[in-house]
C-alpha cells in the first residue's frame, strides 16, 4: 500500500518521478488518508488477544501481585518461575512481595480487607477456614481447575470448604525421620538401620544423647521442639499409630480422648523431655538448626527441610527414613496453597487464574521438588520412579498413602494450645493426663465456636 509522500513509481526500467497538479495532490492525499485509517481499523489477526486495543496499539501489561512468606528457597524459585511465566504470557506481569513468617497473618488481616492485598496469595492450609470465614478468599473457578479430587492426594480435600476448593498447592509435605549417620556411628549404632518402632526410637535416642560433666546437653539424641513439627506429629502421626482418630467425619468433634490412644500418644511425646531427657525445647535455637549443625542426632521434620540442608549444611552426612510405627503407620501431611482473594475480578482474575494454573503444572512441581524439597502435589507427578526411588525423597513418597492432614480451625491458636499443654507438664509439673484433658477441652471450644458461626450463615 502506497503511503502519502511517496512520489516515485517503480517500473521495469527503474524509478522515475512526476509532479502532479496541486489539486490532484490534495485528492490523492485525501484518498490515501482514508486508506490508512481503514487499514489501521482492521482487527488484529489474533482477535481478542489481551493487551491490544482496537486501534492496534499495545496496552500496558496486566500486573498482578503474588504474596508469600520469606522462605529463601521458595522466594528464589518463584522469582525464576515468574520470568518463565512472563515469557509464556507477555501480557501479564507478576510482582512478588514477601513478609517474615511471624508478620504474615497480620499483614493479610490488615491489607486484604482494605483492598491492598495480592491477586494470588500463598497460605498455610491450616489458615484457610479462618480466611474463608472472614470473607478474604473466593472459590477457585471450577472450569479452570477440573478433576482436583482425582489428580491430587486425598488430604488436599482440607482446602475444600462449603463444597468448593479455595486453594491448591504446588508441593506437599510429609514428616520423616532425619538422622545423622556420623553420630549413629559414633554412638555404636548401625548408620544404615534407623529406628522403625516407637520403642527403638526411644532406645536409640538415649544412646545418641551426649551430656557434659554438669549434665547439660551437648548432643540431643532426639530434637524436641513441640512448636515446630512435633504438634503435627502428635495429631496426624502418633495419635493414629496408637489406634486413635483425630476428628469426627464432619470435622466438628475432637476424638483424641475417645480412647486411651490420645493420652498414650501425648505421653509418649512429652516423655522424650521429661522422662528420657534426650532433648529440650530451644536447644541451639530450634530443632532444625540443632540438626543442621550436628547437635541433634534425630529430628522429625518435613520434606521441605531437604532444600535448606542442601544449602546451609551441604556436608552433613544424614539420611531420611519413614516415621517409626507402633500399632499402625501414619504420618502428617501439610501444604502451603495458592488462593485468590475475594476482591480480585475482571482481567486481574483471569491473570491470577492463569498464574495459579501455571504454579500447579507438572514442570513447576518438578522444579519445586529440586529447589525446595517439597513433594509434588499431584499423584502422577509424585509417583514417578525418579522420586519413588530417590534415597531422600523416597521415604516421604512412600508414606503419602498413610498421610493425614488435620483440619485446623485456627492453626496458630491450636499450635499455641498444644505448646501450652506441654509447658504445663514440663514447667509447672501438671500431671500429663490433666494437661491432656485440658488441651482437648480448649481445642474443642475452638471447634464449637467456629461451627456455631458457620451454622448461623446457613
Amino acid at each position: 500500500m502506497q503511503k502519502r509522500g511517496e512520489w516515485l513509481h517503480l517500473t521495469e526500467s527503474g524509478y522515475f518521478s512526476f509532479r502532479p497538479s496541486k489539486t490532484l495532490q490534495l485528492l490523492i492525499a485525501g484518498l490515501l488518508l482514508l486508506s490508512i485509517t481503514a487499514c489501521s481499523s482492521k482487527p488484529s489477526e489474533e482477535s481478542g488477544s489481551a493487551g491490544v486495543t482496537a486501534s492496534g496499539d499495545q496496552t500496558e501489561p496486566i500486573t498482578i501481585e503474588y504474596w508469600q512468606y520469606e522462605f529463601p528457597a521458595k522466594v528464589e524459585l518463584i522469582n525464576t518461575l515468574i520470568q518463565e511465566f512472563e515469557t509464556e504470557h507477555p501480557n501479564i506481569k507478576v510482582k512478588q512481595t514477601n513478609f517474615p513468617y511471624d508478620q504474615y497473618n497480620q499483614k493479610v488481616a490488615t491489607l486484604v480487607p482494605a483492598g491492598k492485598g495480592p491477586d494470588v496469595i500463598n497460605l498455610y492450609y491450616g489458615w484457610l477456614p479462618k480466611y474463608v470465614q472472614s470473607g478474604y478468599l473466593q472459590p477457585l473457578p471450577e472450569s479452570s481447575f477440573p478433576g482436583i479430587a482425582e489428580a491430587f492426594f486425598p488430604f488436599v480435600d482440607t482446602a475444600k470448604l462449603n463444597g468448593s476448593y479455595y486453594a491448591l498447592p504446588t508441593g506437599v509435605r510429609t514428616l520423616g525421620l532425619f538422622y545423622n549417620k556420623d553420630l549413629f556411628t559414633k554412638a555404636g549404632l548401625d548408620p544404615d538401620k534407623p529406628p522403625t518402632t516407637w520403642e527403638e526410637l526411644v532406645s536409640d535416642a538415649k544412646a545418641l544423647t551426649e551430656t557434659d560433666k554438669n549434665g547439660q546437653l551437648v548432643t540431643e539424641g532426639f530434637a524436641w521442639e513441640p512448636g515446630s513439627q512435633l504438634h503435627h506429629w502428635f495429631r496426624d502421626g502418633l495419635l493414629y499409630q496408637a489406634g486413635g482418630k483425630d476428628t469426627s467425619e464432619d470435622r466438628r468433634k475432637i476424638l483424641w480422648n475417645d480412647t486411651f490412644a490420645g493420652l498414650e500418644a501425648f505421653k509418649y511425646l512429652v516423655d522424650f523431655a521429661t522422662v528420657h531427657k534426650v532433648g529440650i525445647n530451644g536447644f541451639y535455637t530450634d530443632d532444625a538448626n540443632a540438626f543442621k549443625t550436628g547437635h541433634a542426632a534425630i529430628n522429625v521434620d518435613g520434606s521441605y527441610r531437604l532444600g535448606s540442608i542442601k544449602k546451609d549444611a551441604p556436608d552433613l552426612n544424614f539420611a531420611v527414613a519413614p516415621l517409626p510405627g507402633y500399632k499402625g503407620k501414619s504420618t502428617q501431611a501439610s501444604f502451603w496453597a495458592n488462593a485468590i482473594p475475594a476482591n480480585v475480578t475482571g482481567e486481574k482474575l483471569e491473570a491470577a487464574t492463569a498464574f495459579l494454573q501455571f504454579l500447579i503444572s507438572k514442570g513447576v512441581q518438578e522444579q519445586w521438588v529440586e529447589k525446595v524439597g517439597e513433594l509434588p502435589a499431584q499423584k502422577e507427578v509424585a509417583l514417578q520412579d525418579k522420586y519413588v526411588n530417590d534415597p531422600l525423597l523416597g521415604p516421604f513418597i512412600s508414606q503419602l498413602n498413610d498421610a493425614n492432614a488435620h483440619f485446623f480451625i485456627d492453626e496458630t491458636q491450636e499450635r499455641t494450645l498444644f505448646v501450652n499443654a506441654v509447658d504445663e507438664v514440663l514447667l509447672n509439673h501438671v500431671p500429663e493426663e490433666q494437661a491432656f484433658n485440658d488441651l482437648v477441652t480448649k481445642t474443642q471450644k475452638l471447634y464449637d465456636d467456629y461451627w456455631t458461626k458457620q451454622d448461623k450463615k446457613k
